[in-house]
């Protein structure tokens, strides 16, 4: 249920960034932070997992990002090549997992270490430019370096991913992984 109202949390988030409206889009997104904390945390303790959740938490945590990074690029808030770059690479990402279930060989859906690495700068890069706009503060050169950093960590998160997909659809690998 948890999981459920972050997905639903996205088009608010999405309509008060095009509203303009910073503050409730920074508040939206630091409750879809929260919730996604106590989410993992009840998981956990209670040993509530289930197959629906497993799918349903990352593609809600990537639906926010990559919602927010699209309207902070339309805003001119984030440079168009970062929000090509991130789309892109999720687009590959999930690309190359239909392609691998359809030709019967479906890989293993397990995040590199550089990609959580990349989730987290790309959630502070997120925050920090919503909390910007929302308190009308700039904390430079703090932005530009996350954006510079968000950058290099995408290409190297693709990269890495393109070579363990090839690696296991070609049999050299044993478990190869994909997604965030």
């Amino acid at each position: 249920m948890i999981t459920i109202m972050r997905l639903l949390l996205v088009p608010a988030v999405v309509l008060a960034m095009l509203s303009a409206r910073w503050d409730w889009a920074f508040a939206g997104f630091l409750v879809a932070g929260v919730s996604d904390g106590v989410d993992g945390f009840v998981a956990r303790r209670y040993r509530q997992f289930s197959r629906l959740g497993a799918y349903l938490d990352p593609m809600a945590d990537k639906l926010l990002l990559v919602s927010v990074f699209v309207v902070m690029g339309y805003a001119g808030e984030l440079p168009l090549w970062l929000v090509v770059t991130m789309v892109s690479r999720d687009a590959l990402i999930v690309c190359a997992v239909l392609l691998s279930s359809v030709m019967a060989h479906p890989v293993e859906m397990k995040p590199l270490f550089v990609s959580k690495v990349n989730t987290a700068v790309q959630i502070a890069l997120a925050a920090l430019a919503l909390g910007e706009l929302a308190f009308s503060t700039h904390l430079d050169p703090l932005r530009p370096a996350l954006i510079l950093l968000s950058g290099v960590l995408t290409v190297a998160s693709a990269a890495a991913y393109l070579v363990a997909w090839l690696r296991h659809m070609s049999g050299y690998g044993e478990g190869s992984t994909t997604g965030d």
